[in-house]
């Protein structure tokens, strides 16, 4: 009986001759090696839903149903007012102090919009609040882009303690600052005449925002600085490197700070009620409250709801900003 098996000669190397060949006929033909499959991922349990739960018809619409819940109590939580609000512009003022909460009992009131407008002049106090927005957002961008560049690109010896001081300011309450400001609008240093009752008195503390420049230059930080050594090589002095490589890398911030700075001066109250006496100058924040008593109440809602268009519009429009990038990874070439 032939022995098919590997064996052994003496020396302890294997006999090649009696090891069967593939190639001959009757022998079975070689398989390759068969694939390892690749390992099913287990499960991810360290949700509030387990997978196993999940599988479940009853819990997932439980959970679906209280997701649609949550979302239409969080909706009429913010839009709620504002719709509100929209309801009581168009609304009688008798409808509104009997029935509040009922839609349009005795009709609707599309005259409350043109007595805002024209009785009691909103036209000039909404003029009067874009000039304060204007000049606000145009100085704290000045202010913000500038500190910023300087704390952060240009870097100068004593950065450090600028910046020091700067985030020292964020822990200084506002109101704190309200007596010191006051006086210096009512005797500038250099101008030399007061600064009361004039825009100036409104723009020029609104660009002192110590947020903004550590808001931007904490942007800046992330730059890539091998473009402004590049750009410092071909010869760009401080203006230019300013001028042509930040600013155009630095829109999403220039957005985001833009929508602060214009939201926070179309509601500011306090200090346009102090420097603004002059009723011809007063904003919408200043001068509709004082109209509370001696105006219809449906004219009084339908301002109100006026002057919250533009806000509202502002942020629809930037609302990207806050949620691109800023899309700089192709901004150094290879």
């Amino acid at each position: 009986m032939t022995n098919t098996d590997t064996t052994t000669n003496t020396s302890g190397t294997p006999n090649m001759a009696q090891v069967p060949d593939p190639g001959r006929r009757g022998a079975p033909p070689s398989r390759p090696p068969a694939r390892r499959r690749r390992a099913t991922p287990e499960p991810d349990d360290r949700s509030a839903i387990s997978t196993a739960d999940w599988r479940r018809h009853g819990v997932r619409r439980t959970w679906r149903t209280m997701h649609v819940v949550m979302l239409i109590i969080l909706v009429v939580w913010c839009l709620g007012p504002l719709l509100l609000l929209a309801k009581f512009a168009i609304t009688p003022t008798q409808d509104i102090l009997r029935t509040p909460l009922k839609i349009f009992p005795n009709g609707i009131a599309w005259d409350n919009l043109d007595k805002a407008w024209n009785d009691v002049h909103i036209s000039k106090y909404f003029l009067n609040t874009v000039y304060v927005a204007a000049g606000s957002w145009f100085m704290q961008i000045l202010v913000a882009t500038t500190g910023g560049y300087v704390l952060s690109v240009l870097r100068p010896r004593w950065a450090k303690y600028i910046n020091g001081a700067v985030l020292a300011t964020l822990f200084v309450p506002a109101v704190v600052l309200l007596v010191p400001l006051y006086l210096i609008v009512l005797n500038p240093p250099v101008v030399g005449h007061s600064m009361l009752n004039t825009f100036w008195a409104v723009w020029l503390p609104a660009g002192a925002s110590a947020f903004n420049v550590v808001l931007v230059s904490r942007f800046f930080d992330n730059l890539p600085r091998e473009v402004f050594e590049a750009a410092r090589v071909d010869g760009a002095g401080p203006f230019r490197l300013f001028r042509y490589i930040v600013l155009p890398m630095s829109k999403p911030i220039l957005g985001v700070v833009s929508v602060f700075a214009v939201i926070a001066s179309w509601k500011d109250f306090l200090w346009p009620l102090l420097v603004l006496q002059n009723p011809d100058l007063q904003p919408l924040s200043v001068r509709l409250p004082s109209l509370e008593n001696t105006t219809d109440k449906g004219v009084l809602m339908a301002a109100l709801a006026i002057s919250t268009v533009l806000p509202i519009v502002l942020f629809l429009v930037f609302q990207r900003v806050f949620l691109r990038g800023a899309g700089l990874g192709g901004a150094v070439k290879g």
